[in-house]
C-alpha cells in the first residue's frame, strides 16, 4: 500500500516528506485512511533521539483517526466506513496476565509500540501516524463515536487516555477532590475528564494567563504556583494529583497536600528522578504512583464516555508542511492545546 507522509530521517534533523509501502492485509488486519494525526511531546523527544538510541527513517505519531477502507477476511470488529482510532501501540504478546486482562499497555513482554520499535517478528519497524494511511490488526484498535470530530479525537488516543485511566483508577468522582499539575495537552484533558467524572478540581499552574482557560473546561480552582506561598494553604485537601508535568520540581510540596490515603500519579516525565521524603508518605498513608495509557478496553470505554459528554481535546488543526514549526512551538508551551495534522496534507 502506497503511503506517503513525514519522517525524521536521522537524529535532530528537520522531518520531511516520505514515501513508503504498508503491509498487504492480513486476514485480522483493517486498512484506513488518517484523517487526523495528533503531534505528542513524545514524538519530539523521539525523532529529536532524547530518550536514547532511536530507529531511522521514523515516521511518527501515536494518536491517530481516521476511517476504513479495507477489511481482512477475518476481521468482525469492523467494516468498511468505520470511523477508527489508533493509540500508542499496536500489538502485545496477547498471552500474559496483562494482555488477558485487557492492560495490553503493561504487557510483560514488552508492548509493540506505534513506531521506532520493530514489531513482533522482530525485523519489521513501525511506522507511525504522520501518514495517509495505516494497516492495523483490529484487535488493535477501537470505534469512534460518531458525534465527534475527528480533529479533536485524535489527542484523545494518548492524551485523552493517558489521564483518563488514572481518574478512574483512583476512583475520580463525586464528593472527591482532584488536583491537576500543569494545563498542557494532558493536562488539560485531565480537567475536562475529573470535571465531567463530577470530581471538584483544582488546577496547578505557573501560568496565571491559564485561568480562564483552565475554568471553561470545568475546574473550580486555579492555583498559580510561581506565587510564593500559594500551596501552603491547601495542605491535606486532596484525593487525587495528577501530575502532567515533565519539569523538575519538588514534588515532596504536592505530597503534602493529599488527604489520608491521597495519592498522587505521576504522569509526566521528569528530566531527573524525584528526591522524595519518605516522611511525605508516611504521613497520611500517602502514596506516590505511576500510570501510563490505558488498554484496548480501557480506551474504548474512554471514547465512549466522551461520546456521551462531548468531550474533546482542544486543538490546532495543521497542514503536514508545519510540523517542525510545531514541533518548537510545542517545546516553547505555545499551543493551546494540541497539535493535529490534516492528513490530507501529506
Amino acid at each position: 500500500m502506497e503511503t506517503k507522509g513525514y519522517a525524521a530521517l536521522e537524529a535532530r534533523k528537520p522531518l520531511e516528506s516520505f514515501s513508503f509501502k504498508r503491509r498487504d492485509l492480513r486476514d485480522t488486519d483493517v486498512a484506513l485512511d488518517i484523517s487526523f494525526s495528533g503531534i505528542c511531546h513524545s514524538d519530539i523527544h523521539q525523532a529529536r533521539e532524547e530518550w536514547g538510541p532511536a530507529i531511522f527513517p521514523m515516521v511518527p505519531g501515536h494518536e491517530i483517526a481516521g476511517i476504513v477502507t479495507q477489511i481482512g477476511p477475518k476481521v468482525t470488529k469492523f467494516k468498511v466506513g468505520d470511523r477508527i482510532g489508533v493509540g500508542v501501540f499496536i500489538d502485545s504478546c496477547r498471552t500474559c496476565e496483562n494482555c488477558k486482562k485487557g492492560n495490553q499497555q503493561y504487557c510483560l513482554k514488552g508492548m509493540t509500540g506505534t513506531y521506532n520499535e520493530y514489531e513482533r517478528d522482530g525485523k519489521t519497524v513501525a511506522l507511525g501516524g504522520y501518514s495517509n494511511k495505516f494497516v492495523i490488526d483490529q484487535d488493535y484498535a477501537v470505534h469512534i463515536p460518531a458525534n465527534l470530530d475527528l480533529a479533536g479525537v485524535a489527542p484523545l488516543l494518548c492524551a485523552g487516555i493517558t489521564l483518563y485511566s488514572p481518574l478512574k483508577n483512583w476512583g475520580a468522582g463525586p464528593g472527591k477532590k482532584v488536583g491537576v499539575m500543569g494545563l498542557g495537552g494532558l493536562g488539560h484533558m485531565g480537567v475536562k475528564f475529573a470535571a465531567a467524572l463530577g470530581a471538584e478540581v483544582t488546577v496547578f499552574s505557573h501560568s496565571s494567563a491559564k485561568e480562564v482557560d483552565a475554568k471553561r473546561m470545568g475546574a473550580k480552582h486555579f492555583v498559580v504556583t510561581s506565587t510564593p506561598g500559594s500551596l501552603e494553604p491547601l495542605a491535606e485537601s486532596f484525593d487525587l494529583i495528577l501530575n502532567t508535568v515533565s519539569a523538575e520540581l519538588d514534588i515532596n510540596e504536592y505530597l503534602k497536600l493529599l488527604k489520608t490515603d491521597g495519592t498522587l500519579v505521576v504522569i509526566g516525565l521528569p528530566g531527573k528522578p524525584y528526591a522524595v521524603e519518605a516522611g511525605s508518605l508516611l504521613r497520611l498513608r500517602r502514596s506516590l504512583a505511576g500510570s501510563m495509557i490505558g488498554g484496548i478496553p480501557q480506551m474504548q470505554e474512554m471514547l465512549d464516555f466522551c461520546g456521551e459528554h462531548n468531550i474533546l481535546s482542544d486543538v490546532e488543526v495543521i497542514n503536514a508542511d508545519y510540523i517542525n514549526k510545531a514541533y518548537d512551538r510545542t517545546v516553547a508551551s505555545d499551543v493551546k492545546y494540541r497539535f493535529v495534522i490534516d492528513a490530507s496534507s501529506f
